[in-house]
């Protein structure tokens, strides 16, 4: 038992108040700490491959953040509040495993999903001992994957795949302790790469608490399906991952991503952003030059209509807004398509002098690798002209025959007898 006398002078807890950006640290009193996890879970912050600069984006470092984590030590509640499409599969276990070590020394674990718990974060968010969300609010779990690159014999590729199928398993092992689904169930859910609301993810087991009275979550799907909106902020999916059909498309009146983080795009060789706009006040106020192009284009289109001397009359509010149309499903189509080709071609075809549609960029991507296999073909044929390597023969080609070499043996066999003849002035016998 403590001695009383030395309470009075006991020290306060020491304050822990820890912002980086994509996530956040808070513990005032030394016993309710709060985590805010709004990011891309990695192992360490990426960097630009080519200056070795930090890339911009909302990161959560492994290091850092276990690190800060243990200024938490002795918290007897701690709260996660998660926003985050995942990341590293490996460094969701490493967190999960150290939030598993707190609830073993007594914190109770509580986590609330304000916007997304996917891949990697619902690993995190299966830690806790209660998980909250919105009805709003998403899960995503799948089986893990990777790039490779280089060269890999079937041996190599069998050991990745084992190696991915760990991982598998260390998931399930983590859903198994939250949801008690069985590992046959949580397999396949994986396989199918399964999208949860808010209710899905309580009726599963991955959360235990549906929030009814939370605030309303704005959360919507780009046009192309390759970018979430959360509480006005973007968030690029993995390439090759689209939103489900079950989420809206944004609209234009949603929130605009924040502009405090930014964050990488997707790799589709997409440079200008996308047209939302569905009438032309709106896009007026999102892209000016692209309604006044579109505004003189119908101009024009009535004036030839007319004759081509009358004035032309103001364009139809009908004519603007298929002109509206037909720009974004221009645009969409060849967002479908840019990651086969390189960035300036997509860039020209999108806002260049000769803007054109998916089709003419395809064909003019055609006639450009036309010509360079020309000029290459016509390089390969000057060069070997010039190194003379057609007039080299063919290895154990023993060239022209002398005449010599042309004669039969009685041939040969008559000159030298003629050559005996002419040395000793007899023929020999």
């Amino acid at each position: 038992m403590p001695d009383p006398i030395k309470l009075p002078f006991a020290r306060p807890p020491q304050a822990v108040n820890i912002d980086r950006g994509p996530y956040s640290m808070k513990m005032e009193d030394g016993v309710n700490a709060e985590i805010t996890m709004y990011g891309e879970i990695m192992e360490q912050h990426p960097r630009d491959w080519r200056t070795g600069e930090k890339l911009e984006g909302d990161f959560i470092a492994q290091d850092d953040f276990l690190q800060d984590l243990n200024s938490l030590a002795g918290a007897k509640s701690l709260t996660i509040r998660m926003n985050s499409l995942g990341g590293d599969a490996l460094v969701g276990m490493v967190i999960h495993n150290r939030l598993r070590e707190l609830s073993g020394k007594g914190t109770r674990l509580v986590c609330i999903v304000d916007g997304a718990a996917m891949s990697a974060a619902s690993v995190i968010m299966s830690a806790c001992d209660e998980v909250r969300i919105n009805p709003a609010s998403l899960v995503m779990i799948h089986r893990c994957w990777g790039y490779l690159w280089g060269g890999y014999n079937a041996d190599e590729l069998r050991e990745t795949a084992a190696m991915y199928d760990a991982y598998d398993r260390a998931a399930v092992t983590t859903y198994q302790r939250k949801t008690k689904l069985s590992e046959q169930e949580l397999l396949r859910m994986m396989s199918e790469t399964t999208w949860l609301t808010g209710a899905e993810a309580v009726e599963k087991g991955f959360a235990d608490k549906l929030i009814e009275d939370a605030e309303p979550l704005d959360i919507a799907a780009s046009a192309d399906g390759q970018s979430l909106f959360v509480r006005g902020r973007q968030f690029h999916l993995t390439p090759g991952m689209f939103a489900p059909d079950s989420i809206p498309t944004v609209k234009s009146e949603a929130p605009a991503p924040a502009k405090t983080h930014k964050t990488q795009p997707a790799i589709t060789g997409d440079e200008g952003g996308k047209t939302m706009a569905k009438n032309l006040e709106e896009l007026r106020a999102e892209n000016p030059e692209l309604a006044t192009a579109l505004m003189a284009e119908a101009k024009a289109a009535v004036s030839a209509s007319a004759g081509g001397d009358t004035p032309a009359p103001q364009a139809g509010a009908d004519a603007i807004s298929a002109a509206v149309q037909a720009e974004q499903k221009r645009i969409q189509e060849i967002d479908a398509v840019a990651c086969l080709y390189d960035a300036d071609t997509v860039k020209a075809a999108k806002y260049g002098e000769n803007a054109c549609t998916a089709q003419e960029m395809t064909y003019r991507a055609a006639q450009k690798a036309a010509q360079q296999g020309k000029k290459f073909l016509g390089d390969l044929e000057g060069d070997t002209q010039a190194s003379g390597a057609q007039d080299v023969p063919a290895a154990g080609d023993p060239g022209e025959p002398t005449p010599t070499e042309k004669q039969t043996p009685d041939q040969r066999m008559a000159s030298a007898r003629a050559e005996v003849k002419a040395l000793f002035g007899k023929e020999e016998k």
